[in-house]
C-alpha cells in the first residue's frame, strides 16, 4: 500500500464544488456583465471583463477558452449599445488580448498536464518494480504493509521493504537511505534487488547483509565523486521460521522495532549496534545477530524513521511505543491503517519524510503454503 504524505481523508473537490469551480469563468462573466449593466457608465465594471477569459485559461482547454473571450466581447458590443463614450474599443481590445494570451497559457498547461501524467506512468512503473505489492500472508505469518511518500509527485522515495518466502523462513527487509524523494531511488533500488537474489541462497543473516553491503558500495562508487560520502543506508532484516519459534533479527542502524507478545510491547534494541550500509569501512564490519521468541498470535512493527519522527505543531516526536501501547490488539492491516490515519493527524495533515512500516504476525491457524 502506497500512498502520499498528503491528508487522504479531507473531502475532495467533487460534485457541486467540483462543477462551480469549472463554471467559474461563466458565472464571472456573467456577474462582471450584470454589474455593467445594472450601475451608471462612470463605474465602468465593463473593464473588467478581460479577467474571465484569463481565468479561464487555468481551468479551461483551448477552444472554451477562446469562446468565452468571445462571449465576453459580445457583453462589451451589447453595453456600446447601451452606454455611449464607454471606451468601447480599448476594452474590446483588452479583452481579444487576454483572450489570445490565455489560450495559449491554456494550450502550455495542457502540455505540462500530459508530461507531467507521462512522468507519473513512469513513477508508477518504477514504484511496482521497487516496492511490489507483498504477499498478504505466506504460511502462518501474516503481512501488512505501508508507504507514505513525503513528496507527492515522487510516488517513490528512499524507504524501501521487501519480504522472502525462502527454505528459511520468510526473511523481511525494511530500511532507509539517507534522503528522500527521486535521488534515493537509486540507492533504494540497489539495496532491495541486491536482497531479492541473496534472501533465497545465503543460509546466514549476515551473509545477506555482506552482499548488501557491497552492493551498495558499488552503487556509490558509481556516482559522482562529491555524492560518495553522503551515499548509505539504515537496513533491518528479520528471519520468521515458519510455524513460529525463535525470529532473527539483524539491525544496521536501523530504529528497532516493536514486538506485542501478550499484550506487551516491547522495544527490540540491538545488544551489539551493526554499521549502516556504505559504513562498515568507517565503523568496521561487525554484524550482530539478536534472537527473540516469535509465536503464535505475536506481532512485530517494522517502521523507518519518518514514523517516529513525525512532529506535531509544537515540535514533539510521535510516541510510537505509547500509541501501540493505547491501541491495544489490531490485526496488522488495521494497525497499519490507523497509524496512517493517527501519523497524518499528528502531523497536520503533512509528511516532512518518507515513511514505511511492516507489520508481521504469527497466525494462531495455518496459512497457505510457501510458495516455490
Amino acid at each position: 500500500m502506497i500512498r502520499s504524505g498528503r491528508h487522504r481523508h479531507r473531502r475532495p473537490p467533487y460534485g457541486g464544488r467540483r462543477e462551480a469551480v469549472l463554471l467559474s469563468p461563466v458565472i464571472l462573466t456573467v456577474f462582471i456583465g450584470g454589474l455593467a449593466f445594472a450601475t451608471p457608465r462612470e463605474i465602468a465594471f465593463s473593464r473588467l471583463l478581460p479577467a474571465a477569459p484569463a481565468l479561464a485559461a487555468a481551468l479551461w482547454p483551448v477552444v472554451p477558452t477562446i469562446l468565452l473571450g468571445a462571449f465576453s466581447l459580445l457583453i462589451m458590443i451589447g453595453l456600446s449599445l447601451v452606454y455611449s463614450d464607454l471606451g468601447t474599443p480599448y476594452t474590446a481590445a483588452a479583452i481579444v488580448a487576454v483572450t489570445l494570451a490565455a489560450a495559449y497559457a491554456s494550450h502550455l498547461r495542457l502540455q505540462r498536464e500530459e508530461m507531467l501524467f507521462q512522468v507519473r506512468l513512469v513513477a508508477d512503473a518504477a514504484q511496482k518494480v521497487l516496492l511490489r505489492p507483498l504477499p498478504r500472508q505466506i504460511q502462518n505469518v501474516e503481512i501488512e504493509s505501508l508507504y507514505l511518500a513525503a513528496q507527492e509527485q515522487a510516488r517513490i522515495g528512499g524507504d524501501f521493504y521487501e519480504a522472502a518466502d525462502t527454505p528459511y523462513g520468510v526473511r523481511l527487509l525494511i530500511g532507509d537511505v539517507r534522503g528522500k524523494g527521486l535521488p534515493a531511488v537509486g540507492a533504494a533500488s540497489a539495496v532491495i534487488s541486491c536482497f531479492r537474489e541473496s534472501a533465497y541462497d545465503q543460509p546466514d543473516l549476515r551473509g545477506i547483509i555482506h552482499r548488501m553491503e557491497a552492493s551498495m558500495v558499488r552503487y556509490s562508487l558509481g556516482t559522482p565523486a562529491v555524492d560518495q560520502p553522503e551515499h548509505f543506508a539504515t537496513a533491518l532484516i528479520a528471519e520468521i521460521p515458519y510455524g513460529g519459534g525463535q525470529a532473527r533479527i539483524l539491525n544496521c542502524g536501523h530504529p528497532p522495532p516493536l514486538l506485542v507478545q501478550s499484550g506487551q510491547i516491547r522495544v527490540l534494541d540491538s545488544a551489539v549496534p551493526s554499521p549502516p550500509l556504505n559504513l562498515a569501512m568507517l565503523l568496521g564490519a561487525h554484524y550482530s545477530i539478536d534472537t527473540v521468541a516469535f509465536d503464535e498470535g505475536d506481532q512485530m512493527l517494522l517502521y523507518t524513521d519518518g514514523v517516529t519522527e513525525t512532529r506535531d505543531r509544537d515540535g514533539r516526536f510521535f510516541p510510537l511505543p505509547d500509541w501501540v501501547r493505547k491501541l491495544g490488539p489490531a490485526p496488522p492491516r488495521e494497525l497499519l491503517d490507523r497509524l496512517h490515519e493517527d501519523l497524518l493527524r499528528y502531523s497536520g495533515g503533512r509528511l516532512d519524510d518518507d515513511i514505511a512500516a511492516l507489520a508481521v504476525r504469527c497466525a494462531k491457524t495455518p496459512g497457505q503454503e510457501r510458495l516455490g
